[in-house]
């Protein structure tokens, strides 16, 4: 974090408390008074007056130029008083825009210290423990109980389980065997385990995870330069109205009282305090926001684009039927979990539950492997067991299976022969139909498209009973980007998503909710994350976004016409320099208070959603 501003806004109210004491409190040294506000104004003057220069090199003419003026123009007329409050306000506000970005990031910080920082890198008969930067594709590491696994890796000794719910966000542990593969930052079970190295460290989820909130830190809130906006318009009449009084009055002093008490203070403090106060309300709600662009825009998106599973759904689906052909459904389903227990796919979990919920007895498990796009395999009782995807199997050979219905489907191979078919179904959630039926009354969104990588039945199922018209189906992430890319082209998306194959889709929409942490990939997509796998956590996203925009606006605006009102006050003689920097600290004082509003939203405006 830069400091700069803290320090400058510490010493400038120091200065001028000196400045007090030494005028009013010790009347010999009132000669002295002026020197610690004329060190304001060299030091902390002079490094703020130094950043705007630099920023009007680079073209960046922002709402705070007026107030770098009043700070040269008062060393010029030798109105240092004035001069200080100015620089007490201008930094004082780049402070609380510091903050209000470090404040964003905050919850990621709490991320990042629980990855671990040394490995147990096995050497023959013995462990050494090194830095996890150190650790390269190939080591062979081990894994303690109950400790965060460093890297990504592959197990090649021991059984055991690993809770990755903080990654993937399912709520349950996942088994382990040789040839499952882990990932960085899962917490070890009861059991050690040793595990080869897939990667470097650097390469692994948790370095992603680092990489990702520097980014954050380094992005500058949109509604501060929304203020920046309204800077273009606000300078350059409050420069004309300084001039104009000068040239009527032949009063440098009347020159220097307008731009002190134009200096546009709402717009550098008041904007921030709202996304503050907005950003704050938020995390008590468990809604992340990583990036304060996404609370600026989100109330003016008017085409929901929302995958399907884990997000409408409620992304746990049901074993409701097994097909089998020429062996009995116990036998299917237990040659099935017997292999599903060291999987995190999804279909996994319902698999499991439905053989425990019958007593099945699970085997043992050899030459186990997971192999993306194509399933699961292994060796069970002596034949390979193969669980794949329908797409995957002729249909000739689906023949005694009937046809495909809605919903989700595997088919279970013993020795290269389907011997059953699985169906699931995922149910929509509870608030489904009343958040999408919600949206267009209530926060102006005029479409809603449902786009999904699943089989267009099964996709048209929840649609018909969503009443979503527009649909894609059967998409893969690549179709997904350039579907959200035409999308946003012709207005401002919102993409609600929860898997790794939403990134991209994430954050090419004007914003990008996470839906419930999955995956940190997703997350680092996202401009805000929905912690709790709620609909109606995002409504209350959409009412603050609306909330924090209404009360950025009044406080900015606000202040800026009771600035205007003071200014041709000023312009008429009535009020000094020093009394004009102190009536815009008054002005800054109620457009705060108003900006404080944002961290408060009256229930009747928050959700409203049946």
């Amino acid at each position: 974090m830069n400091y700069t501003n803290i320090v400058i806004a510490l010493g400038s109210l120091i200065g001028l408390l000196l400045h007090v004491a030494m005028l009013w409190l010790v009347p010999v040294a009132a000669s002295w008074s002026n020197y610690p506000i004329v060190l304001v104004l060299a030091l902390g003057g002079g490094v703020l007056v130094w950043n705007l220069l630099k920023g009007m090199l680079r073209g960046e003419f922002g709402s705070d130029l007026l107030a770098g003026l009043s700070i040269i123009t008062s060393i010029v007329l030798e109105e240092y008083l004035a001069g200080a409050l100015v620089v007490l306000m201008l930094s004082g506000g780049e402070a609380l825009e510091d903050y209000a970005m470090r404040r964003a990031s905050s919850v990621l910080d709490a991320l990042a210290r629980r990855m671990p920082l040394i490995a147990h890198k096995r050497l023959g008969l013995n462990t050494q423990d090194i830095p996890v930067t150190d650790v390269i594709a190939g080591d062979e590491i081990v894994v303690l109980p109950h400790e965060y696994c460093p890297v990504d890796g592959v197990i090649i000794e021991g059984h055991g389980s690993m809770d990755e719910s903080y990654l993937t966000g399912e709520p349950y542990r996942v088994s382990k065997t040789p040839g499952c593969e882990v990932i960085s930052g899962a917490v070890n079970g009861d059991s050690p385990l040793v595990l080869r190295a897939l990667r470097q460290a650097e390469d692994s989820r948790y370095h992603k995870i680092m990489k990702v909130m520097d980014v954050s830190r380094q992005k500058r809130p949109y509604m501060r330069r929304m203020a920046d906006t309204l800077g273009v318009v606000y300078t350059p009449i409050a420069i004309g109205v300084a001039l104009l009084a000068f040239l009527i009055s032949g009063d440098s002093i009347r020159f220097l009282a307008v731009l002190v008490v134009a200096t546009p203070c709402p717009l550098i403090i008041a904007i921030p305090v709202s996304i503050i106060g907005a950003i704050s309300w938020c995390a008590k709600r468990g809604i992340i926001i990583k990036d304060p662009i996404a609370l600026e825009r989100a109330h003016i998106c008017n085409t929901l684009i929302t995958d399907k599973t884990g997000t409408l759904t409620v992304g746990e689906p049901t074993l409701v039927s097994v097909v089998t052909n020429g062996v009995s459904e116990l036998e299917a389903v237990q040659l099935a979990a017997s292999l599903e227990r060291y999987s995190k796919h999804p279909l996994a979990q319902p698999v499991l539950e439905y053989a425990t919920a019958r007593g099945i007895v699970l085997s043992e498990v050899e030459d186990f492997s997971e192999v993306p796009g194509r399933g699961l395999q292994g060796i069970v009782r002596g034949s390979l067991i193969l669980i794949t995807g329908r797409k995957m199997v002729t249909e000739q050979a689906l023949s005694p299976f009937g046809e495909s219905e809605a919903g989700l489907e595997c088919v279970v191979q013993r020795d290269d022969v389907p011997i059953a078919l699985f169906r699931f179904l995922d149910e929509p959630r509870e608030e489904s139909h009343s958040f999408v039926s919600h949206l267009g009354p209530k926060h102006n969104f005029k479409d809603v498209i449902l786009l999904s990588g699943d089989r267009d039945t099964e996709v048209r199922y929840l649609a018909e009973k969503m009443g979503i018209a527009q649909v894609f189906s059967g998409k893969t992430p690549e179709e997904n980007v350039q579907i959200v890319e035409e999308e946003t082209r012709k207005g401002n998306t919102l993409f609600l998503g929860d898997g790794i194959n939403d990134a991209p889709a994430l954050a090419m929409a004007t914003v990008g909710i996470a839906f419930g942490p999955r995956s940190d990939i997703t997350s680092e997509a996202a401009g805000a994350v929905i912690l709790e796998p709620s609909l109606k956590k995002v409504d209350q996203f959409l009412h603050i976004s609306r909330h924090l925009r209404r009360v950025a606006m009044q406080s900015a605006v606000g202040g800026m016409a009771l600035s205007v009102i003071a200014m041709v006050v000023a312009g008429f003689g009535f009020l000094p320099p020093v009394y004009g920097a102190l009536t815009q600290e008054a002005i800054d004082l109620f457009a705060v208070l108003n900006a404080l509003r944002a961290s408060s939203l009256k229930k009747s405006e928050s959700l409203d959603m049946e």
